[in-house]
């Protein structure tokens, strides 16, 4: 039996892919992806950078495995749900994930890859259009508007430059200070919307120009749609 006194040893997990791409998916998520170095990403591990290059081929590959992770975090569409139901429950869940990695967002279209998991995704959204009844041309914009509203609104929501609440109370309230409300009345209206508590029925800005997608495609395909016999 080992004594208290004695130093233990524990078998050491061994490395592959999968673990090397996870401790890179953490340590973007604390630093962002530039930081990221094979240096650190060994660090993280406890081996030499050397040694990560059985399993990854290098910071471009890294890339690109933490970004299919990422992708992999998001909901596909419900199956057996109203459409806008299921399109609506992928995108918040695209939406938040991206949030979480924010880094992830802006590296999707500077891989060298379509990973599976984006192809599952788009398949599922685009499948779930077109068993909408929406035509085949409605679908190819729909999808490049969900796609453009997701991407576009969550990089601009995390390159904000605050992280809590305070942070943007504060930058309003200094905007304020500073603004000559006559001459910008409804400027001022709309920095004090963003300072408003929200109701409980509310939705987020998000949620909010999404269903606008969503409605105006309902209304465009029901348009086209030859009227019942």
């Amino acid at each position: 039996m080992t004594s208290p006194d004695e130093p233990t040893t524990e078998p050491r997990v061994p490395l592959s892919r999968e673990r090397v791409l996870r401790a890179a998916v953490r340590l973007a998520d604390e630093s962002g992806f530039e930081s990221l170095s094979m240096r650190k990403l060994g660090q993280e591990l406890g081996v030499q950078a050397m040694s990560l290059y059985n399993h990854v081929g290098g910071k471009d590959d890294i890339r690109d495995g933490i970004v299919d992770l990422v992708l992999q975090e998001i909901a596909l569409p419900p199956a057996g749900a109203d459409w806008k139901i299921a399109i609506r429950t992928s995108a918040i869940s695209a939406h938040d994930v991206f949030v979480a990695h924010p880094w992830a967002c802006g590296l999707i279209n500077s891989t060298k890859a379509v990973s599976s998991a984006r192809l599952d995704w788009m398949e599922a959204i685009l499948r779930t259009l077109r068993d909408a009844g929406c035509s085949a041309k409605l679908t190819h914009h729909t999808y490049h508007a969900l796609d453009s509203h997701i991407t576009g609104f969550t990089l601009w929501q995390v390159s904000f430059p605050f992280e809590e609440w305070g942070d943007l109370e504060e930058l309003a309230a200094t905007f304020l200070r500073t603004l000559p409300v006559s001459k910008y009345p409804y400027l001022a209206e709309h920095v004090r919307e963003h300072l408003a508590e929200p109701g409980p029925e509310e939705k987020s800005e998000f949620e909010f120009g999404l269903d606008l997608i969503l409605d105006g495609i309902e209304r465009i395909r029901d348009a086209a749609s030859p009227p019942d016999a």
